[in-house]
């Protein structure tokens, strides 16, 4: 699927920073920087919920 991706300056210049001392296109930068991204936020959030459910365990239970 085709996109357009319209960045300001200094993301543009961040994008061509990493696409250079990546050694690949600004495309793959921006595919690889997406898909790690997502991986981070689900990472991020699944440990978020694994703490609430540790510390507040007791509560949850009462509530449920």
């Amino acid at each position: 699927m085709a996109m357009t991706l319209r960045l300001d300056d200094e993301a543009q210049a961040a994008l061509e920073r990493i696409a250079t001392a990546e050694g690949v296109s600004s495309n793959e930068a921006v595919r690889r920087a997406v898909l790690e991204y997502d991986t981070n936020r689900t990472s991020v959030r699944d440990a978020f919920i694994a703490r609430i459910v540790a510390e507040d365990g007791p509560l949850l239970d009462r509530l449920g």
